[in-house]
């Protein structure tokens, strides 16, 4: 189908927790269950009446009246890659050959990769992004669900990667980086190194552009060839990549690092807040997806020492970051139109357990049948709930959702028509909606 967005196309912000939040130490509190159910945390009252969140999100929690909840989502798999898949590409069902290992080139499109594909570039930047890496487990084997699989490999999102792969240590670094371990002599990470995007060597923005002007030239004396689909891709490759070289928005969009003291106080001076500031300066320049790890594959995995790494680790960094950027959004007057998704692959079980072998205190395991997903802006009703859990956290108890329901908000978000289609790489078309969109947010 053509790449046609309506004219009500907004961004979003796909911020995802790789290992799986808690819905029960986070946005979905228990606090009349068991205590082997809801955990060391207190609920504490927020600036929207009747909402309640953990204690240790208190700038979240003031800023109630801007965000919404689903309590509701809910899917069939508790195992990390298939967890991935599904929620990176708003789709229960696993393809055919998925491999948990390994991605493969029958894994269903990301969400990113769709939207990249179908939206149109705006000043001529790619239309989605996903920073600050791919996610990758301790192992290095590449998770599945981040890339383009059946739409074929053109169609990968462009991953900003400025945060380099790491074995060991995980979370915000180097502020709050941790193991969930706690083994001792970790190499750590101290630096978050915007990409280069500088010129080659001997080539200034002059030979640059007479080059362009040369390759037009040439471009134009061989139309027949731009027929073809493949050199088409080539050539909107090319395309942005000049923009990526020439345009100085998009340089100070990436290169963080030189934000202001007061930026990079509001956000955060961690990996978590400046990937959060980068999303907000990409949106700002035209990109229209932009996914954002709040830390590599495993980070929110809390099977063990799960209460001190939340209240320590996790939860600081990520209150800061997540309210700097609904607070820069609102007061820039970009709020009403980017959407903001905070979700992970899963969530976790309600009953606390303990695995001795591996950690001193205990935790939580996966849980894919209920979590909690976080919505902002982007015509989101502050202080909405959506769908309940059951009284233990267990398993939605009304109005469940689905990540359809969440691939389908996103869509709608970025303008895309119900009625579009992606094509695979054997030219068959595929509904890009597999479910309505989550409509009582609004």
């Amino acid at each position: 189908a053509s790449p046609v967005a309506t004219p009500s196309a907004r961004s979003v912000i796909y911020i995802f927790l790789s290992g799986g939040l808690s819905q029960h130490d986070s946005f979905d509190m228990k606090p009349q269950a068991p205590d082997t159910i809801r955990g060391e945390f207190r609920p504490i009252d927020t600036s929207v009446a009747g909402i309640q969140i953990c204690e240790h999100l208190p700038l979240l929690a003031q800023r109630a009246h801007l965000w919404a909840l689903c309590r509701s989502l809910t899917h069939s798999s508790n195992d990390h890659s298939a967890g991935h898949h599904i929620m990176l590409t708003g789709r229960s069902d696993l393809p055919t050959g998925f491999r948990p290992d390994s991605p493969q080139s029958g894994d269903w499109p990301s969400i990113s990769s769709i939207a990249g594909a179908l939206l149109p570039p705006r000043n001529n930047l790619p239309p989605a992004a996903v920073l600050p890496d791919k996610l990758i487990h301790s192992t290095r084997r590449v998770i599945p669900g981040q890339f383009a699989g059946k739409m074929g490999s053109r169609h990968d999102p462009w991953f900003i990667e400025v945060s380099p792969f790491s074995s060991t240590c995980c979370g915000a670094f180097p502020e709050y980086e941790f193991d969930h371990q706690d083994r001792p002599n970790l190499r750590r990470r101290a630096r978050f190194d915007a990409p280069s995007l500088s010129l080659p060597q001997g080539l200034n923005l002059a030979r640059m552009n007479s080059r362009t002007r040369l390759l037009h030239v040439l471009d134009e004396q061989r139309a027949d060839l731009e027929r073809c689909a493949d050199v088409e891709q080539f050539d909107r490759y090319r395309q942005g990549a000049i923009s990526l070289l020439t345009d100085r928005r998009v340089r100070e969009a990436i290169d963080i690092t030189k934000a202001s003291d007061a930026e990079q106080g509001r956000y955060g001076r961690n990996s978590f807040g400046w990937s959060l500031l980068m999303a907000r300066r990409l949106v700002e320049a035209g990109v229209s997806l932009a996914q954002v790890h709040l830390g590599n594959d495993e980070t929110w995995d809390t099977h063990g020492e799960a209460f001190p790494h939340l209240r320590d680790k996790l939860f600081p960094p990520t209150d800061r970051a997540v309210s700097g950027l609904l607070d820069d959004l609102n007061e820039r007057g970009l709020l009403e139109s980017t959407l903001i998704v905070m979700a992970g692959e899963f969530g976790r079980t309600p009953r606390i357990s303990h695995l001795p072998q591996f950690y001193k205190l205990p935790g939580r395991d996966h849980w894919g049948a209920v979590q909690s997903v976080f919505f902002a802006g982007g015509g989101v009703r502050g202080g909405t709930i959506v769908g309940s859990s059951d009284r233990i956290g267990a398993f939605p108890a009304s109005n469940p959702k689905t990540p359809e329901n969440l691939g389908a908000t996103i869509y709608r978000a970025l303008g895309l028509p119900e009625t579009l289609t992606w094509t695979d790489q054997s030219g068959r078309p595929h509904q890009v909606y597999n479910g309505p969109p989550i409509t009582e947010l609004c």
